[in-house]
């Protein structure tokens, strides 16, 4: 096999996707996925819902079809959803944001982070700072940028950092702090004791903040604080979100990012030369959501606490200790009550065992510290009711 040069060994290394022979290996989530149409599987490890969204917003995209709205549309976003998005930050958060200036529409909220990352790095003497487990794209975006990357643990079974941990990370070294809250992997809420040290440190070290907070509706039992709020976060803080978590649209892939006017314009300057725009008839559609009153938002929290509820009682009763989420798509359970040592052995070998597909915790740490997560799972429980109950139904084998 030909030794192929580029940043591409760079991105599969920050992600641990590079074999020992040097090539690129899958991803969990493809290999598991596989796994589960293989096998019959019922899949609950790839986070993506198996219902569709709203009438109203999926009405709005074909009726956009239909009347031409098929070209690019303009590179920062269609006016309308620009608009929805200023009008959303302010309805539910009190922010006031110019929709011309302090917003730019993406492809979903990775390209966004991509962008950012790309766009604000400056090289190999830049850390940036994340909560470990982390989204799998972060270490690679943040490899692919040139920087380093500095972890902060988040320990079962609350996942809530320790402060002093996160005030030894961030040094005069770190360009940004990343933030994701509500988080994935772990369905963590960060206490606003967290979000606030966030703020100071960022301000004493001159650092940018940049907060992923695609899963803001899906918060249980509590209300969502975007760090942009709080007494001097606005001008060093970049907001990503996106509608794929709210309106069960993850394949349309529109997100967007938000903040101060002159880090929006750097962003931009990278975003464009990514893939320029997206999405054109997905953009009204998405505008229309963002419009929906405020019950909408409401039910979807509390189906889908309902839906956490119904899983955790099933992972209980199988067997496994249970981390209860307080907001996001996901579980995390300790297969160690069943005998487990190694999760991604675990996920393996779940499906002929129990015919259930998990993904391993470990999937979401960097090499160094699996040791720390090896007996943790995480379980997706944005599926239909009657697919979890199924589920649970399979896992009640491993209580046997």
């Amino acid at each position: 096999m030909r030794d192929i040069p580029g940043a591409w060994r760079r991105a599969a290394r920050g992600a641990g996707l590079l074999a020992e022979d040097g090539t690129a290996v899958p991803t969990i989530f493809a290999e598991m996925s596989a796994l589960a149409t293989r096998t019959g599987a019922v899949n609950l490890g790839q986070g993506f819902p198996d219902e569709d969204g709203p009438a109203e917003v999926l009405e709005e995209a074909r009726s956009a079809i239909a009347h031409g709205v098929n070209q690019y549309p303009p590179g920062r976003g269609m006016p309308d959803l620009l608009e929805a998005i200023a009008e959303h930050q302010h309805r539910f958060y009190g922010v006031h944001l110019d929709p011309h200036r302090h917003v730019l529409v993406t492809a979903g909220a990775t390209e966004a982070l991509a962008a950012a990352l790309l766009a604000l790095v400056d090289g190999p003497d830049d850390e940036v700072v994340v909560f470990e487990p982390y989204y799998d794209s972060y270490a690679a975006c943040v490899a692919l940028a040139g920087a380093r990357l500095v972890t902060v643990p988040l320990r079962w079974p609350d996942f809530q950092p320790d402060l002093d941990d996160l005030r030894r990370a961030v040094t005069d070294r770190t360009r940004i702090i990343l933030v994701n809250d509500p988080h994935n992997p772990t369905g963590a809420v960060f206490e606003r004791e967290t979000l606030e040290e966030v703020v100071r440190l960022a301000e004493r070290h001159d650092a940018i903040v940049l907060t992923d907070e695609v899963y803001e509706h899906l918060v249980f039992d509590a209300v969502h604080t975007p760090i942009a709020t709080l007494p001097g976060a606005w001008e060093r803080t970049l907001t990503i979100s996106s509608a794929g978590k709210t309106f069960a649209t993850t394949g349309w892939k529109i997100g967007w990012i938000s903040g101060p006017a002159d880090l929006i314009d750097a962003v931009l300057a990278v975003k464009q030369f990514l893939t320029y725009v997206s999405g054109g008839p997905f953009q009204p559609a998405i505008a229309t959501g963002l419009r929906l009153p405020d019950s909408y938002f409401a039910d979807a929290a509390a189906t889908l606490r309902a839906k956490r509820d119904l899983l955790g009682d099933g992972l209980r009763r199988a067997g496994f200790g249970v981390s209860t989420p307080r907001g996001s798509y996901f579980t995390v359970a300790d297969a160690a009550p069943l005998g487990a040592t190694d999760a991604a052995e675990f996920c393996r070998a779940l499906p002929a065992r129990a015919g259930v597909v998990a993904i391993p915790l470990t999937a979401f740490v960097s090499v160094e510290h699996r040791a720390d997560y090896a007996t943790l799972v995480r379980f997706a429980a944005c599926k239909r009711v009657d697919v979890i109950e199924d589920a649970v139904a399979r896992l009640a084998v491993l209580a046997d």
